[in-house]
């Protein structure tokens, strides 16, 4: 058996090399980790010892996604969501648990056996699904939020099992009074951290924070999350329930996401390694001789847990291809799944083949879970002809009004910014459409007359109908980075004569618009910041036409669209700085004029360091100027250029001396 140094080495080397592959191959790299243990394993080649010191090691694997998680535990969200979560999310978790502990023990498991078992195939992965969420754009999707809200529940859960599974595995005294003095321990371990800790950990976090040393930081959350991991082990609990309560303190503090940043690396490390030791407890010749009933049972655990999410969906009054999606991106079981089952046997409340199966179906299902989740569109357009008739209608919803729009505008996303810019462009009499996803908000807003339809704009169908062919342009206003991306995509690849103007949070992913075809991009911290600036000038007493000045040039460096403007007698108490800006200026062609019957490449008005923006004839909508465009008397051209340029430029135009 290889020395401390060299079974580290050994476990490295294949982590790296396997979380490679797995990534390059996108799969949960949760799944390398799991191989690693598989194949180094006590059961196959005996390189890792499945020795107390790497399973205690392992452990604190858990406490630091239990941290994470309680980092990320926000009663406001909760509350927001609290129908999606504590119904339909604690509805699953019931029936779930009911229906597979009910066939556990129809198959010969103890109760006990059958409730861990039931626990654990109650779970499913927050991280492929999230993950999926976010690659294919759906989280703020209906069958999104409603599968983030389950699986929030499902992360609460896991709580109570942690406290539950060590009680019931007492072999001696009164089962309720256990779990009654359990439940007792933990409820004033709770309050007793939850109220003292509040009171000191935001000060202590201050104080740590004030000696400006993120060694001195790391060391601290650390020694946090231990202390009261070994707080609530000592009162009898697990270690993960102190982490859990660490993480909900600390992410009262404004030192939260600095914290979660910090203690990425050591979480990613130790949770891997609790899932290499996860993958050791499988045992591949079991495995191989009982590979029938591991794929019926995979088929069985798949099937029933998306058609109870499937229906309970449905209860909850939300369509079947909804509720079919939901119940497919659900349907696997989850890294919780894994802690579960490793504390049953931890426990010997689990072992041999019951151990050996449930593990190698979770493990399967996990596997299969991407797969499926990238076809549950199609899935569910297959089973419900009826959702697929929905997206069809509100196609030709949104068509019923695109159709009889021209020169107007396309609002992607309806929130704060949406409805801002559609009131602007309501009083400026310019016709608009407005797609979102959310339909509790279309119909609020349809109810109160606005021009809202429901219907996702990364959609290329949903753009055509919306009729983006004959549209003066189009504003995507979401707060994210990727669902901007993908309607930026679409435009270019189908509408590229479309100018796009994308909202965004800030400046730093500008040139990434940009490229992506975007003709403007609005940082909101930027513009933010420019209001701020403005009535602190006016404050001070700095005159108003200055404070305009200032704002004006700025954005001129930043957003091209604002390059130039129209002078007039207000700005003529600026500095002289300001000759050498460029500015726009409209010269008329009246009778007589030398331009008329000319063309623009004859005038050679370049050579003047002038350009031409647009040129605008009688009842014409404004031109894009070409070299071979024959000008005629009454036609207005839109120049742009410093205030001496113009006006050689004029002199041309006019008069033909140079």
């Amino acid at each position: 058996m290889p020395g401390t140094l060299q079974t580290i080495l050994i476990l490295l080397t294949c982590a790296v090399l396997a979380v490679a592959l797995f990534r390059v191959l996108r799969l949960p790299t949760m799944l390398a980790y799991f191989l690693i243990g598989l194949l180094l394993g006590p059961h196959t080649s005996g390189l890792l010892p499945d020795t107390e010191a790497n399973r205690e090691l392992a452990e604190f694997g858990i406490v630091f996604l239990m941290f994470s998680i309680g980092l990320e535990f926000s009663l406001p969200q909760l509350y927001a969501m609290r129908r999606t979560v504590f119904g339909l999310g604690g509805l699953q978790v019931a029936m779930t648990m009911l229906l597979a502990m009910g066939a556990a023990i129809t198959l010969g498991a103890d109760w006990r056996a059958a409730l861990v078992i039931a626990g654990a195939l109650a779970m499913s992965s927050t991280a492929i699904v999230s993950k999926m969420l976010v690659e294919k754009v759906e989280l703020n999707s209906r069958h999104g939020k409603l599968a983030v809200g389950v699986l929030l529940f499902q992360d609460i859960a896991v709580v109570p099992l942690l406290i539950l599974i060590p009680a019931i595995a007492t072999p001696d005294g009164n089962l309720a009074a256990t779990l009654g003095l359990s439940l007792l321990k933990a409820g004033v371990t709770l309050w007793i951290l939850l109220v003292f800790g509040k009171k000191i950990i935001s000060p202590w976090f201050e104080l740590v924070a004030r000696q400006r040393s993120r060694e001195l930081f790391v060391m601290n959350v650390l020694m946090v999350t231990l202390l009261l991991s070994v707080f609530t082990k000592l009162a009898g609990l697990s270690f993960a329930l102190g982490a859990f309560i660490a993480g909900m303190l600390i992410s009262e503090t404004r030192y939260r996401y600095q914290v979660e940043s910090d203690i990425a690396p050591f979480r990613d490390i130790l949770l891997g390694l609790f899932f290499v030791t996860v993958g050791m407890l499988l045992d591949i010749h079991a495995l191989i001789a009982q590979i029938g009933w591991v794929l019926l049972l995979l088929a069985a655990f798949i099937a029933l847990k998306a058609l109870i999410i499937t229906q309970l969906t449905r209860r909850f009054h939300h369509e079947t291809g909804v509720a079919i999606r939901t119940g497919v991106m659900l349907a696997q079981a989850g890294e919780f799944s894994f802690v579960i089952l490793a504390q049953g046997a931890e426990q010997h409340l689990l072992s041999g083949e019951i151990l050996q199966l449930t593990l190698a179906a979770s493990l399967l299902s996990m596997v299969v879970a991407p797969f499926l989740i990238e076809q549950n569109g199609r899935l569910a357009s297959r089973l419900s002809r009826s959702y697929e008739r929905n997206r069809k209608r509100s196609v030709q919803d949104i068509e019923q009004i695109g159709h009889t729009l021209r020169e107007h505008v396309i609002i992607c996303g309806y929130g704060r910014s949406g409805q801002y810019l559609s009131r602007f462009l309501a009083q400026e009499n310019i016709p608009f459409i407005a797609l979102d996803i959310d339909p509790a908000r279309v119909r609020e807003a349809a109810i109160a007359g606005e021009n809202v339809v429901f219907g996702d704009a990364g959609r290329r169908v949903v753009l055509q109908a919306a009729g983006a062919e004959h549209a003066k342009a189009l504003v995507i206003s979401y707060a994210d980075e990727r669902p901007a991306m993908k309607v930026l995509h679409v435009v270019q690849e189908h509408y590229p004569q479309l100018p796009v103007i994308v909202r965004t949070w800030d400046d730093s992913n500008m040139d990434k618009f940009v490229e992506a075809g975007a003709a403007e991009v609005v940082p909101e911290v930027l513009e933010g910041s420019l209001m701020l600036a403005s009535h602190a000038l006016v404050l001070l007493g700095v005159p108003l036409s200055r404070v305009v000045k200032r704002i004006r040039l700025f954005r001129e460096e930043r957003y091209q669209l604002f390059r130039g403007f129209f002078h007039g007698l207000s700005d003529y108490d600026l500095d002289a700085r300001d000759e050498e800006q460029l500015r726009l200026h409209s010269v008329a062609l009246t009778a007589g004029a030398y331009a008329c019957g000319k063309r623009l490449i004859d005038l050679w008005l370049e050579g003047h360091e002038v350009q031409i923006k647009s040129i605008r004839r009688r009842n014409l909508k404004p031109q894009e100027p070409a070299p071979d465009s024959v000008l005629a008397e009454g036609d207005v051209l839109v120049l742009q250029g410093t205030p001496d340029n113009l006006a050689s430029a004029e002199r041309v135009l006019l008069t033909g001396k140079r």
